[in-house]
């Protein structure tokens, strides 16, 4: 595909117009010329992207990549939610997966209008619409340009899996070079240069992640984000992820009756690292690590844990080291509860939809 851009503008000629031109040695600059070789029609390929400095031409060959424009306008309502607007006419599962694909998982974000949202969270509300519509050809502008440098990487690496799930073309322009890696496109074109890069093996970067066993101290900046406003675990032991010193997601766990197993919960990944695959990673490392009895009682444990979050009980439910052991549509009777325990207070109450899994990996154990 060989494209030939021209662009062109009156060439004015004020007194400022004329200034420039003197000052610069400018004759014109109503003018526009790109011709870019894209050799792509014998290429298998989903996921291409334009790169390259501002005003080198990306967006005027977007515009060309297909037979119309197919440049991504998305029109956003003020007044609903973006749980509303995302897979309208689809179901509600639809939504909330490609919203945890692109790593918006922040349940509070989705019930806001999109006008509301921080760039990062607009930026990935963008995405999910877009993974949710499927469209067969689209270009998505200013990828990434809005929102900084972690949130561009991870929620490249998110969208860039998340796309590949499709059966759809997309083209990204973006002027940063550093979601290359991250998105691992099947093609790159640099307007700076030139220069054409086919599929190639980039190794995506890797992400170090830092366990550290500690107490409630890192709560504070996790709870934000979590779902639910709870009281501490009794007698629990949280653990915290760490990347270059940063958290970036949070566990609790403690024991259930007779210490036989363990209970995990207020399990956070902070937005910018949602989508990652972060996640999930560091809750299998550590139910692993009690199951191999490397807690502080020294006993090997499997874990329970629940979860109301679709995308998170959609995610345990592929891994193999978890099961599936109860599903509810809401919570049991509070008082009933409380008089079975002979607490003040009960658990239950509440009309969440709940579902429960355990870790078994090494163990046979199965609800």
């Amino acid at each position: 595909m060989k494209l030939t851009i021209t662009n062109s503008c009156p060439d004015f000629d004020s007194y400022r117009a004329a200034r420039v031109k003197s000052l610069f040695n400018v004759e014109d600059g109503s003018s526009f010329e790109l011709t870019a070789d894209l050799p792509i029609e014998d290429m298998d390929w989903s996921l291409g992207l334009i790169v390259g400095p501002s005003g080198s031409g990306k967006t005027s060959l977007g515009k060309h990549m297909f037979d119309t424009d197919r440049i991504a306008k998305l029109d956003w309502p003020n007044d609903q939610p973006i749980i509303d607007v995302i897979a309208r006419d689809g179901d509600f599962n639809d939504a909330t997966a490609a919203l945890a694909s692109v790593g918006l998982g922040s349940v509070p974000s989705w019930l806001r209008p999109y006008a509301v949202l921080s760039n990062g969270e607009k930026f990935r509300a963008d995405l999910a619409r877009i993974v949710c519509d499927q469209p067969k050809e689209i270009v998505i502008d200013e990828f990434t340009s809005v929102v900084d440098r972690q949130i561009a990487k991870i929620g490249a690496l998110a969208f860039g899996k998340a796309w590949r799930r499709t059966k759809g073309l997309a083209v990204l322009l973006s002027c940063h070079y550093d979601i290359i890696d991250w998105l691992d496109p099947d093609w790159v074109y640099d307007t700076a240069t030139g220069e054409f890069t086919g599929r190639c093996h980039r190794q995506r970067p890797k992400i170090t992640v830092e366990i550290r066993q500690t107490n409630w101290q890192w709560w504070r900046y996790f709870e934000p984000h979590h779902y639910l406003k709870l009281p501490h675990m009794i007698a629990a032991t949280c653990y915290v992820a760490f990347v270059d010193d940063e958290p970036v997601a949070h566990v609790a766990f403690s024991t259930r009756p007779g210490m036989v197993e363990a209970r995990a919960c207020r399990l956070v990944v902070m937005p910018e690292w949602q989508g990652a695959g972060v996640g999930m990673r560091f809750l299998n490392a550590v139910c692993a690590a009690w199951r191999r009895g490397e807690n502080r009682y020294g006993l090997p444990m499997p874990t329970l844990f629940h979860t109301s979050h679709p995308g998170l009980a959609a995610a345990l439910r592929r891994d193999p080291k978890w099961t599936q052991v109860s599903s509810v549509l809401y919570g049991g009777s509070k008082r009933q509860s409380a008089e079975g325990t002979n607490m003040k207070t009960g658990y239950g109450g509440h009309f969440r939809a709940v579902q429960g899994f355990r870790y078994i990996e090494g163990t046979e154990i199965r609800a």
